[in-house]
Formats: structure tokens, C-alpha cells, sequence
């Protein structure tokens, strides 16, 4: 095929003759020293494409009839296993006889380690009537001490003096509406608990939340109440976590979805005083938002990749190329000018 002659024209890399090129050692420095450098620019460049990049998308929740899981995992160092138990309350007024729970509850030395188990079988669940507290909700009439009372007394009293202390974990299911959940000694009868503690102002909730959450855990979660610890000293009083839950779809790179929760938090703690006839407890309310978060895990795109690779090397290959261009006129002159005083 016959070649077009003014096409030689259009050539953008012209070479030179063999013998007109010049290596030298500078030369040799400064490629070697691109090189190194576009083989750093070009793996971070790779590792920037292989990771993946989170997306944050807003809508409204439209998820009906499902429930919420609590997942709890608290110590309370200053009281025993057999004071505490846990009451949960539902906003909506409606009695949960279907609240699944799986709850355990293991003994603590006063050093902190694990000395026995049992299941927590006394969950209360009850109704909440608006414009009454539930912690007024106390039966008044008088009960006289049986021998099991009396024994459960000296019991208490026993673990009291050995420093025993109590670890409360498992999962709540309560419905996806507004209510709270509290951990106390309101389980006791109160004769039972006057008895013990010889008054609401003896009881220590002390306690560290080494876990809070409500769902399945995600990369990047953020639960602002794991491994937080609250410690009384020679006093007593009822700590309140209001708990905003923000219900959060995470999707996998691989398509797959995981529903779960988010929250936020503030706490209030409230002294006991001598005339309050509330006992001292721990508080979780918790409210629902009406906006789902949605992450989703996006990986860029391989255009961009090639872009930005092209850029780098070629930028690279560019400026060492005027570098070497700078180190062989340097060297030119400093060699022309020392040859000419020896001539002189």
C-alpha cells in the first residue's frame, strides 16, 4: 500500500539518531528516580480504586409491623443479681404479651469475674397508662414475710456484704414504637427492698454499658454508649438515656442489604432526695425517627481509574524529563566554565 507522504508530518514522536543520543549519569539518577516514583504514585493509585466509598442516602421510613431489637450488655458491680430485673414499657398503651425476650444475668465478684448464670425469667411487661409513671405503679397493701422472703433477704444481704455485682445481657424485642426499657431493683417487693437497703438512698446503680445497640452491627458503626461507665460514690439517683433510634439499611458491595439502627443520645442523672418515693434505677427511652438512612458501599469507576493513572504517569514522565534536562545544562556549564580556566 502506497504511503501518504505528508502524513510523516502528523508525527508527534520523532526519533533521533542513535548515535545522536546522549546517556549520561545524571540522566541515569533521575530515571531511575521517576521510576520509583510512578511505581509509588501508581500502587496508591490502585489501592485508592480497590477500596470502596461510602454513600449516604435519606428517605422516608415506611416499615410497618416489625419489631426492634435491643441488644444489652451491662454490669452493675453494686447490686446483686436477685434485686435486679427488667421493665419495659410500650408507648402505645398496648399490653406485649408476645415480647420475646433471652435475657441472662451473671454474678460478679467484686473483682469482676464471672462466679455463676441464670436466665432472667422476671421481665415485666406492662401496660402504660399516659399521664401516670410507671415507677408510681406500686400495689399498697401490706404483706407479711414468709420464710422464702426472709431467706431471699439474708441472701441479698450476704452478696451485699461480699461486694457482689451483676451482668445483664441478651436481646429485647419490643415493638417498633416509642417506649423505654429500665433496669432496677423495682422487682422487689417494696417491704422486701426497705428491708435490704434500709432506704431508696442505699441503692447504688453503678453501672458500665459495655454494649447498646439496636441491630446487627455494620462497617463503621458508631454506638455512642458502648463501653460507657457511670460510678456513684456515697450517693444515689436514677440515670435517663434518651435515645433517638434512626433506622439505617447498610448495602454490601455484593447487593446484599442488612436493616439495623443507628441512634443518638443525650443523659440526664437525677439526684435522690430524702422525700422522693421513686427507687433509684436505670433508664433507656427511646424514640423512632421517620427517616431511614440508607449507606450504600459504591467502588469507583475504572475510567476514572485509567484517567487519573494516565495523569499521574504522565505528569511524572514529564517533569523528570525536564529535570534531567535541568541537571545536564547545570552540568554543561560548571564542566564549560572549569575548562576554560584551565585554559587560561
Amino acid at each position: 500500500m502506497a504511503r501518504i507522504p505528508s502524513l510523516k508530518s502528523l508525527n508527534a514522536f520523532p526519533h533521533a539518531e542513535e548515535h545522536l543520543l546522549k546517556k549520561t549519569y545524571s540522566g541515569a539518577v533521575v530515571t531511575i528516580l521517576g521510576l520509583l516514583i510512578m511505581i509509588t504514585l501508581f500502587v496508591h493509585e490502585l489501592q485508592f480504586y480497590l477500596t470502596t466509598y461510602k454513600v449516604h442516602q435519606m428517605s422516608v421510613d415506611l416499615k410497618r409491623g416489625e419489631t426492634l431489637p435491643i441488644h444489652v450488655n451491662m454490669s452493675f458491680p453494686s447490686l446483686p443479681c436477685e434485686v435486679l430485673s427488667v421493665d419495659a414499657i410500650d408507648m402505645s398503651g398496648k399490653h406485649e404479651v408476645d415480647l420475646h425476650t433471652n435475657i441472662w444475668k451473671l454474678r460478679l465478684d467484686k473483682y469482676g469475674h464471672i462466679i455463676g448464670t441464670e436466665y432472667l425469667s422476671d421481665l415485666v411487661e406492662k401496660e402504660h397508662d399516659h399521664g401516670q409513671e410507671h415507677h408510681d405503679e406500686q400495689k399498697k397493701h401490706e404483706q407479711t414475710f414468709n420464710e422464702e422472703a426472709e431467706k431471699m433477704i439474708k441472701s441479698v444481704k450476704q452478696a451485699l456484704g461480699n461486694g457482689e455485682g451483676c451482668r445483664v445481657y441478651g436481646i429485647l424485642d419490643v415493638q417498633r414504637v416509642a417506649g423505654n426499657f429500665h433496669i432496677s431493683v423495682h422487682g422487689l417487693n417494696v417491704f422486701v427492698a426497705e428491708k435490704i437497703f434500709e432506704g431508696s438512698s442505699h441503692v447504688n446503680v453503678s453501672h458500665v454499658i459495655h454494649e447498646l445497640s439496636f441491630g446487627p452491627k455494620y462497617p463503621g458503626i458508631d454506638n455512642p454508649l458502648d463501653e460507657t461507665s457511670r460510678i456513684l460514690h456515697d450517693t444515689s439517683g436514677t440515670f435517663k438515656y434518651y435515645i433517638k433510634v434512626v433506622p439505617t439499611e447498610y448495602k454490601y458491595l455484593s447487593k446484599k442489604v442488612l436493616p439495623t439502627n443507628q441512634f443518638s443520645v443525650t443523659e440526664y442523672f437525677l439526684p435522690i432526695r430524702p422525700t422522693d418515693r421513686a427507687w433509684p434505677a436505670v433508664y433507656f427511652l427511646y424514640d423512632l425517627s421517620p427517616i431511614t438512612v440508607t449507606i450504600k458501599e459504591e467502588r469507583r469507576n475504572f475510567l476514572h481509574f485509567i484517567t487519573r493513572l494516565c495523569a499521574i504517569l504522565g505528569g511524572t514522565f514529564a517533569m523528570t524529563g525536564m529535570l534531567d534536562r535541568w541537571m545536564y545544562r547545570l552540568i554543561e556549564s560548571v564542566t564549560n566554565s572549569k575548562t576554560r580556566s584551565v585554559l587560561r
